[in-house]
């Protein structure tokens, strides 16, 4: 038996079961038991505990699309893996769980360079960002980058990568506190947009040009203001609605802007285009090891405070990335 934060019925966090109790399964040939350390609370985690993601289990399950943690014990066939081995899980759910048992082709080295709380939040974000910058936008040295959201799970790695890239990085978030730390990340220039007027700064910024690529997992009002804000050619990245609202773009503007809307769906580019997914690990499994990136963790709770880590992402007061530890 297991310690699971188990969703019995759909709702609000309040709604979730931490079991003591919950069945583990029967380890398979190519299965791998993984003790779980830590796991990293996403924002379709909030979505499919209410129903509203696209992919829904069926009721009883346990939500955690990522987590990390130990090697105890491997089935007969499995060859990529032993007892002992730090390593970092990825699905859609189970990651809320001490104890998990997985196929041996989910699962990732830990980076060496990465505590156990730093790697079990970086799969979904980094993985979505960076698909997002290199493949989605094809983001080019030099080039302006806005990300909306971007003190977040996903925007601070936004903000790290694009970076990284070599782009000019505009941080937009709404609070000076988050501000702080995108600049920390490496943010050149950044927008308040609560006290600040977001149309009127990018305007002043990119002295009227606009921006290359616009990065957001916010959605609502500032949305269309991005797009309105847009260079030539530039591509707008639909990433996710954590304001809540899906905003209704006036279609005319990708037009008059000569600009994409590009959607970002990383759980299926993963599957459709598993080589090129590879090939991205690669490259963020490097720049981790060399230390030209590193996890934002600031909120870590232990699972037994598990309302207060949604909450913290669900009210947007998140820092980087929430992490329930076990």
């Amino acid at each position: 038996m297991a310690v699971a934060l188990v969703c019995r019925e759909l709702g609000l966090p309040d709604k979730l079961d931490l079991s003591n109790d919950w069945s583990v399964p029967e380890l398979g040939p190519s299965d791998v038991r993984l003790r779980v350390q830590a796991a990293g609370l996403n924002f379709p985690d909030v979505l499919i505990i209410q129903g509203k993601y696209q992919f829904q289990p069926e009721l009883p399950f346990v939500p955690g699309g990522e987590c990390a943690g130990v090697v105890e014990a491997v089935g007969d066939a499995v060859t990529r893996w032993k007892v002992g081995d730090e390593v970092v899980q990825m699905g859609m759910v189970g990651g809320f769980c001490d104890t998990v048992v997985v196929n041996e082709n989910s699962l990732l080295p830990k980076p060496s360079a990465l505590s156990m709380t730093e790697a079990a939040g970086i799969g979904i974000t980094y993985f979505t960002s960076y698909y997002a910058l290199v493949q989605r936008a094809n983001i080019q040295p030099g080039e302006t980058l806005l990300v909306l959201g971007a003190a977040g799970g996903v925007g601070s790695t936004a903000v790290e990568l694009g970076k990284a890239l070599g782009a000019r990085v505009i941080a937009a978030a709404s609070s000076d506190e988050k501000l702080a730390l995108c600049k920390t990340l490496g943010a050149d220039e950044v927008i308040n947009y609560t006290t600040e007027d977001l149309k009127g700064r990018l305007k002043e910024l990119t002295e009227g040009r606009g921006v290359d690529v616009v990065y957001d997992p916010v959605g609502g009002d500032f949305s269309e203001i991005a797009l309105r804000s847009m260079a030539w050619q530039g591509r707008f990245l639909v990433i996710g609605f954590a304001n809540g609202p899906i905003p209704k773009i006036p279609l005319n503007l990708t037009l008059l802007k000569g600009c994409q809307i590009v959607g970002v769906f990383w759980g299926r580019f993963m599957s459709e285009e598993p080589e090129v997914h590879m090939d991205n690990v690669k490259t963020l499994w490097e720049w981790f090891e060399s230390g030209k990136i590193k996890p934002v963790v600031t909120d870590v709770f232990p699972i037994a405070a598990f309302e207060s880590g949604y909450a913290a992402m669900m009210e947007r007061r998140a820092k980087g990335k929430v992490i329930f530890t076990f």
